[in-house]
C-alpha cells in the first residue's frame, strides 16, 4: 500500500513537470499576451561594398549603399481560447542586427561588421499581419574593416545576420522576436 501511494506521487509530480514544460518557453516569453511572430525577413542577400556607377562621359565613381531588409510579422496569443483585443497590438521601436559566420571567426570590425542597434517603427494589429523596412547593413559598415578590404579583393565573407525586433503591446508590456538571413559580403560585378 505504501508502494503504490509513493508509486503515484511520482507519478503526480513527472506528470506534472512534464506539462509545465511543454508550453512553459511561450509562457515565460514576458508579461505580454501575445508573441510576436516573424513571418518572413527578406532582404539583400548579396551585399555588394562598392558599386562602380557609371553616367557618360564621367569615369566610373564608386559608390556604397546601404542595404535594407524586409520584415513581415503577425501575433498569436499565448491563451488561444481567449480573443485578442485591440490592447494587444504591437508597436515595434527597435531592432538589433549581429553578424557571425559559421566557421566561427566572429570578432567585430575583424571577420564580421559591427552589430548596431536601429530605430523602426510599425505597428502589428491583434489580428492580420505587419511588413516594414529596416536597414540591414549600414553605409559605414562598408567603410569599415573588414568590409573594406572587400573593395579591393576577390574575397567573400559568408554570414548570418541576427535580427531582434523589440516593441511593446499598447498596456506597456516589451514583446520581441529574433529571426536570421545569410548575407555574403564582397565586391560583386557591377550592371
Amino acid at each position: 500500500m505504501l508502494h503504490t501511494q509513493m508509486f503515484r506521487r511520482l507519478f503526480a509530480s513527472v506528470a506534472l513537470v512534464a506539462a509545465t514544460s511543454a508550453c512553459g518557453d511561450v509562457i515565460r516569453q514576458g508579461k505580454s499576451p501575445v508573441v510576436l511572430v516573424i513571418d518572413k525577413l527578406t532582404g539583400t542577400l548579396q551585399s555588394d561594398v562598392v558599386v562602380n556607377k557609371c553616367t557618360p562621359p564621367a569615369a566610373p565613381c564608386p559608390t556604397i549603399f546601404n542595404d535594407m531588409g524586409q520584415a513581415t510579422m503577425h501575433l498569436v496569443p499565448k491563451d488561444i481560447l481567449i480573443d485578442p483585443t485591440p490592447n494587444n497590438q504591437v508597436t515595434i521601436t527597435r531592432y538589433h542586427v549581429t553578424y557571425r559566420r559559421a566557421d566561427g571567426r566572429n570578432t567585430p570590425g575583424v571577420d564580421v561588421p559591427f552589430g548596431f542597434d536601429g530605430a523602426v517603427t510599425g505597428t502589428i494589429p491583434e489580428s492580420g499581419t505587419a511588413s516594414f523596412a529596416f536597414e540591414l547593413v549600414r553605409h559605414v559598415a562598408k567603410e569599415e574593416s573588414p568590409l573594406a578590404q572587400l573593395a579591393t579583393s576577390p574575397n567573400v565573407i559568408n554570414t548570418i545576420a541576427e535580427i531582434t525586433f523589440y516593441g511593446t503591446d499598447l498596456v506597456g508590456n516589451a514583446v520581441s522576436a529574433t529571426g536570421f538571413m545569410t548575407i555574403e559580403f564582397g565586391n560583386f560585378g557591377d550592371q
